[in-house]
C-alpha cells in the first residue's frame, strides 16, 4: 500500500495588512476548497513579503519554489484550484516565482530575511534560517566585545535620531548598578509606518533574540518592549513567541543554558504619540504620565525606575541579531557615509505599489517612489513626499534624487526618521498640510513645555489667517518666529521638530500660502 501523499505546503500571511484585505476569509477558502476536493494542504500563517498592493498573497510551495497569487478573494480560490493552483498552475492572478519578482529581487533584505518565509511562530523554522545564531555568538564572547561588534557596524538608532547603537550601550554598560533594563519602543505612531508592525508580527523571535543580545552586553536581566496598543496582533504574536522562547531556553534565568539570565515582558501604551519620545516612554511604563523628562540625566544612566537603561527601536534591536551572526564587517560594508548597513523604507499615502522595501542607504529618494512604488495611485504629477514622519519635511520633486542618508536628508532639510515616505500628488494643498502638522502638535503634546503647548495653537490660529488672506505677510512674518522659537525652545522632539514640515512647506510651496482668500472651516 503506498504511503500518503504528503500535504502540500501553503502560505497565506497573517499579517494585519493582509488580514485588513480579507487574507483569513482566504485561508478558510483554501482549506475548504482543498478538503473538498480531498487534496491534503498544510496552510501556514506566514508575515507579509511587503508587497501590499499584492495582499492578500498566497504561496504555494513547489518542487521548483514558492509561486505568488495575489490579490486573492475569497472567490477566486475554486478557480485557482481549477487552474492547477497546487501545483503552480497558470491563473490571472499568478506571478510566478515569488523570489523572482522584481521588487524582492532589488532589495537587500537582512533584518527583514525571513519575514514572509517563515512561520512567525516556529522556533524550528528559526533555527533553520539561521536563528539563535546571533545568541550563541555573543555568548562566546565577553560584554564589551558585543558592544564594540556593535559599534564597528555603524548601525545607528532606527526610530528617528539616528544616534549610534554601540555608544549608547556602551553607556550602560559603563554605569555601575545592581539592575540595569532594555527597553524596546515599540511605540510606532509615525504616519506612513509599519516595518515595526511587519517585523513584529512577521519575525518576533529576532526582536526577542536583539534584546537578549543587548541585555548580555550591557548586563541587562530585565528588558520591557513598550507596544502600541493599536497593534493587537503583533501583541499576540509577541506574547505567543515569549512563551515559546522561554519553553525553548532564549529567555528565562539560564539563556541557552549559559547561567546568564534575560526576563521579558509586553507592556501596551494607550495611544500617545509622545510616548514615542524615550523619556515619556519610561514615565508610562513606570505609571505615571507620559510626559517628556529633561535630560540630562540620560536614561542610560538614570533611566527606567532610576536605572541605566538602553532604549532601542524595534529595528535597532532586531538588526543585532544579523550583525553577530555575520560580523560587523559584513553590515559596515553596505550604505553610505555615516549610514551603515540597511533600511527599511515604508512606502504610502498617494503611490502605487506601497509596501516595505529593505535596501543600503543610498538609494535616491526618487527611485524609491518611482522604481518600487510606481509613482502615485492617481496618475496626477507627483507634488511632494513627506519623509521622517508627521514631523518630517515635505520635499518637492525637485529634491527627489537626494540619496537615503541621515546626513544628505537634514542637508535637504528633512530628515529620515523612522523611514516612512507618504506620497502627495498636485491635489494636495500644501498650507492646509502645514496647519495639520499644528494640529496634531496640539492633540500630541504632553503639555510640560510651554513653547509646544502654547506654540502650536498659535500655529493653527496664524496659518488660518494665512489662509484666510489676513494680512498674509504679516502672519507670514509671525510664522517664521514661532518655528523659530519652538525649534529653539521645545523640551524635546515633538515641539522643536513640528516646524519642519511647516517651514518646508512654506519654503518649497509658496504659491499655496496665496491662494485666493478661503474661508477657514469651523473646527
Amino acid at each position: 500500500m503506498s504511503e500518503a501523499a504528503s500535504p502540500i505546503r501553503i502560505f497565506v500571511p497573517i499579517d494585519a495588512a493582509a488580514l485588513s484585505v480579507g487574507a483569513e476569509a482566504v485561508a478558510r477558502a483554501i482549506r475548504r476548497e482543498a478538503d473538498k476536493r480531498g487534496h491534503p494542504v498544510e496552510i501556514v500563517r506566514n508575515g507579509s513579503r511587503g508587497m501590499l498592493w499584492l495582499e492578500p498573497l498566497v504561496e504555494v510551495e513547489t518542487p521548483a519554489g514558492r509561486i505568488a497569487y495575489g490579490p486573492v478573494a475569497a472567490a477566486d480560490v475554486p478557480g485557482m484550484f481549477d487552474a492547477g493552483f497546487l501545483a503552480g498552475g497558470g491563473h490571472r492572478l499568478g506571478h510566478g516565482l515569488t523570489e523572482e519578482l522584481d521588487w524582492l529581487k532589488r532589495q537587500q533584505r537582512l533584518t527583514f530575511a525571513r519575514v514572509g518565509i517563515t512561520d512567525p511562530l516556529s522556533i524550528s523554522d528559526y533555527r533553520a534560517y539561521g536563528g539563535f545564531a546571533g545568541v550563541e555568538r555573543a555568548l562566546s564572547m565577553a560584554p564589551a566585545e558585543i558592544v564594540e561588534e556593535v559599534k564597528a557596524s555603524g548601525l545607528r538608532g532606527r526610530g528617528g535620531a539616528g544616534f549610534p547603537t554601540g555608544i549608547k550601550w556602551n553607556t550602560v554598560l559603563g554605569a555601575v548598578a545592581e539592575q540595569k533594563y532594555i527597553v524596546c519602543n515599540a511605540d510606532e505612531g509615525d504616519s506612513g509606518t509599519f516595518a515595526d508592525r511587519m517585523l513584529m508580527e512577521g519575525d518576533p523571535f529576532m526582536l526577542i533574540e536583539g534584546m537578549v543580545i543587548a541585555g548580555l552586553a550591557v548586563g541587562a536581566t530585565k528588558g520591557f518592549i513598550y507596544l502600541r496598543s493599536e497593534y493587537p496582533h503583533a501583541h499576540a504574536a509577541l506574547g505567543r513567541a515569549i512563551a515559546r522562547a522561554e519553553r525553548a531556553g532564549l529567555l528565562g534565568p539560564s539563556v541557552l543554558g549559559s547561567g546568564r539570565a534575560f526576563h521579558l515582558e509586553i507592556r501596551l501604551g494607550a495611544g500617545a504619540y509622545i510616548c514615542g519620545e524615550e523619556t515619556s516612554l519610561l514615565e508610562s511604563l513606570e505609571g505615571k504620565r507620559a510626559i517628556v523628562r529633561a535630560k540630562p540625566p540620560l536614561p542610560a544612566l538614570q533611566g527606567l525606575f532610576g536605572k541605566p537603561t538602553v532604549v532601542n527601536n524595534v529595528l535597532s534591536l532586531a538588526t543585532v541579531p544579523w550583525i553577530m551572526a555575520h560580523g560587523a564587517k559584513a553590515y559596515a560594508d553596505c550604505g553610505m557615509g555615516r549610514s551603515r548597513g540597511t533600511m527599511p523604507v515604508q512606502l504610502g499615502g498617494n503611490i502605487r505599489r506601497g509596501g516595505l522595501v529593505e535596501l543600503a542607504f543610498g538609494i535616491s529618494l526618487r527611485a524609491l517612489i518611482e522604481d518600487f512604488g510606481g509613482g502615485t495611485r492617481s496618475g496626477r504629477p507627483l507634488k511632494a513626499v513627506q519623509v521622517g514622519g508627521p514631523l518630517g519635511a515635505y520635499l518637492p520633486d525637485n529634491l527627489l534624487d537626494t540619496p537615503m542618508d541621515y546626513e544628505a536628508l537634514a542637508a535637504a532639510g528633512g530628515m529620515l526618521g523612522h523611514a516612512g515616505m507618504v506620497v502627495f500628488d498636485d491635489s494636495a494643498d500644501m498650507a492646509r498640510q502645514a496647519k495639520f502638522a499644528f494640529e496634531f502638535c496640539v492633540k500630541e503634546s504632553c503639555g510640560k513645555c510651554t513653547p509646544c503647548r502654547i506654540g502650536a495653537v498659535r500655529g493653527v490660529e496664524t496659518v488660518d489667517r494665512i489662509i484666510a488672506g489676513i494680512e498674509r505677510d504679516k502672519n507670514l512674518a509671525v510664522l517664521a518666529d514661532l518655528n523659530r522659537l519652538m525649534t529653539d525652545a521645545s523640551l524635546c522632539a515633538m515641539g522643536g521638530l513640528t516646524p519642519m514640515p511647516v517651514m518646508s512647506a512654506v519654503r518649497h510651496f509658496p504659491e499655496d500660502f496665496h491662494r485666493p482668500a478661503m474661508a477657514v472651516a469651523a473646527e
